[in-house]
């Protein structure tokens, strides 16, 4: 039901960086005091009702000038998740506390991890973010110049002849870079809005469905057609071909999974590192298996 216009795509992976900067700026020239939320198509939400009052409250927090990000309350270290360290509070919004982001972490090592756990200042970083688009785009000027002025020059093609040609030639030769590391690390005025009761879930890993699927008695996920199972516990078992047999005994915390070429196997605990497989397939040029 969306207009076609209303879709902006980017050639080629360069990062949330450009992708969320290229939006910037189409939405700057359709309107200069335009706010922009930044969503994760993969995210789960589990009470959308407060999510859609949240994000009422970030675009007022945003309209005050600050560059807005929602925290999850972490329940363990998670080591594939980036952390927020907050602050003093700012104001209370729509009765939802604010508070100003001293810092962001990329995704820390155990040890790190179960530190920002402890101190009970730390959050999730959700990836999810509201901003006007020109304070954005001020950031992104002062920080990433180089994009600054990629974007500047697209922008100004945008909706004509030469739209095409001018990201062909330009968007190739950008530099990949994540926003989180391209602009929030250090970005001046950041709020976070602590996103407690969202029941919220990057479903960026295997062992997340853990934590949204219902389990049988055994507390297992079985997504397969066929499995036999002895004395297998909290484990996941999933497969997309119809005609292998999968048989589990006396396992327990495994994730496996079955796509016809390729079989994985792992334990709960190292569903995230998932991520450092796929970086060898792509050393050894085996990206036929992604």
């Amino acid at each position: 039901e969306l207009p076609e216009e209303n879709f902006v795509l980017e050639p080629l992976p360069r990062g949330t960086a450009s992708a969320i900067g290229l939006t910037a700026v189409v939405l700057q020239k359709r309107d200069p005091q335009a706010v922009m939320s930044v969503l994760t198509a993969d995210h789960f939400i589990a009470d959308p009702e407060l999510f859609r009052r949240i994000l009422v409250a970030a675009h007022d927090v945003a309209q005050d000038d600050y560059l807005v990000t929602l925290g999850i309350h972490p329940t363990y270290p998670a080591t594939g998740y980036g952390y927020i360290q907050q602050g003093e509070q700012i104001d209370t919004y729509d009765g939802l506390e604010v508070f100003k982001a001293l810092r962001f972490r990329e995704k820390p090592d155990r040890e790190t991890a179960e530190q920002m756990l402890a101190s009970a200042d730390h959050a999730w970083n959700s990836g999810m973010f509201m901003w006007r688009v020109d304070r954005v785009m001020t950031e992104f000027e002062r920080q990433m110049p180089e994009l600054f002025a990629a974007l500047t020059e697209i922008a100004a093609a945008w909706g004509t002849s030469e739209q095409e040609a001018t990201v062909g030639r330009i968007w190739p030769q950008i530099k990949p870079e994540t926003i989180d590391y391209g602009i929030m690390e250090n970005a001046q005025q950041v709020a976070v809005i602590p996103a407690e009761g969202l029941g919220w879930n990057d479903v960026g890993s295997w062992d997340s469905f853990f934590d949204m699927l219902p389990t049988n008695e055994d507390g297992n996920i079985l997504h397969c057609e066929q499995h036999i199972n002895l004395d297998t516990r909290d484990s996941m078992v999933y497969a997309d071909c119809d005609d292998r047999l999968i048989v589990t005994i006396g396992v327990k915390d495994l994730v496996i999974v079955d796509t016809g070429d390729v079989l994985m196997v792992c334990s709960k605990e190292h569903a995230q590192d998932v991520r450092e497989a796929i970086k060898q397939l792509k050393e050894k040029d085996q990206t036929e298996y992604l």
